[in-house]
């Protein structure tokens, strides 16, 4: 072979560059095109994620189901959070019609001051002569009707409904694969986080995994426990229909700030019937309780599930609703709880691992 033929010492080196850059720049385009629907496939793996113990179960009692199991998981997943709002639609429009005619009366008459005015103990003048300028004539009432259309734009509602409805049927349909391709699924993470990370990317995948499980058991624990509290408080103080609100008040628990807005609904009906004092309380405990259960409670039960320290806690659930929303909720406390591993494992050193305490 002549010196002509030999190739270039540097060729395999291009190549493996010219690879990895090829790779990089299709990563970065298929995130591109994905980046619609990364909500949905983050939301999936985490419905997959909460459920898997019920669904291994399943599996193991009939091991040839895998298909119609799957099927069965995601059709329940689909009632569990379309019964409730289709209840809440059919509700609100048996409604509508009252309300439209309260409406039309108010505009064409104006809203006479309420009594319950009278009882409110701070601010009575200032209310009462906001309510005499902008509810009390007719002119005013139009006004303010008008500018509540303009915020509730019905297109802006319709393009949002519609949205999260293909958002949410594509969240179904991944989570259906998910299921149904588990193992298959597991044996490729594993085999790509080995190639990529070595044993500790196994460590890191386990650590995400029990964080997301131990935040979704203390978002439905707490939560029914705040449903609970308040639908005695409810009882005790004379709201209309407790059980309902305390069963809204469970759910709403689960979502930031959503508890708020019950208690807000339960005081203005109190007001509405006079109580001015029962709905003060209503709001006073309600917040209370959601305080003590949003920066105690709940990230005790997240932090000993996942070895992951209080303030770590805190950072991850406050931090990520704040960065991602609803869905940071579960990503936040996971990406602390694997930041806080990967830190505990670099400090410590072949031989010293039983030598360094975990941080509390």
């Amino acid at each position: 072979m002549s010196f002509m033929d030999q190739p270039e010492p540097s060729a395999p080196r291009a190549t493996h560059i010219a690879r990895l850059t090829l790779a990089g720049l299709l990563a970065l385009l298929g995130l591109w095109i994905a980046w619609t629907f990364l909500p949905s496939l983050a939301w999936a793996v985490v419905i997959a994620v909460a459920i898997d113990p019920m669904h291994m179960r399943l599996r193991a009692r009939w091991p040839a189901g895998r298909t119609w199991i799957a099927t069965a998981i995601t059709l329940l997943v689909a009632l569990v959070v379309l019964v409730p709002v289709a209840a809440g639609i059919t509700q609100a429009a048996r409604e509508a019609h009252d309300v439209s005619v309260w409406m039309t009366q108010a505009q064409a008459n104006g809203l006479p001051l309420p009594e319950w005015v009278a009882k409110v103990p701070v601010g009575r003048e200032m209310l009462t002569n906001w309510w005499q300028a902008n509810l009390a004539t007719p002119e005013g009432a139009v006004h303010q009707f008008h500018q509540l259309r303009a915020v509730a734009d019905t297109r802006l509602i319709g393009t949002n409904v519609l949205h999260r409805s293909v958002v949410f049927a594509f969240t179904l349909l991944t989570l259906f694969f998910l299921l149904r391709d588990r193992e298959s699924i597991i044996a490729q993470m594993r085999r790509a986080g080995d190639r990529l990370f070595g044993p500790t990317g196994e460590r890191v995948g386990v650590q995400a995994l029990r964080s997301i499980r131990g935040t979704i058991d203390g978002l439905v624990l707490v939560g029914i426990g705040e449903g609970a509290v308040m639908t005695i408080v409810y009882i005790v103080l004379g709201v209309p229909h407790p059980l309902l609100l305390g069963s809204v008040t469970a759910v709403a628990a689960m979502i930031p700030f959503g508890a708020a807005l019950v208690f807000a609904i339960a005081g203005a009906l109190l007001i509405g019937m006079g109580s001015v004092a029962g709905a003060v309380a209503v709001m006073v405990i309600g917040l209370v309780v959601v305080g003590i259960a949003d920066h105690f409670v709940r990230p005790v039960l997240i932090g000993g599930a996942t070895r992951l320290p209080f303030l770590w806690v805190l950072i991850g659930i406050l931090g990520g609703v704040e960065t991602l929303g609803l869905l940071g909720l579960f990503i936040g406390p996971a990406t602390m709880a694997v930041l806080v591993m990967l830190w505990r494992e670099f400090l410590e050193t072949p031989g010293q691992a039983e030598e360094i305490p975990a941080a509390q």
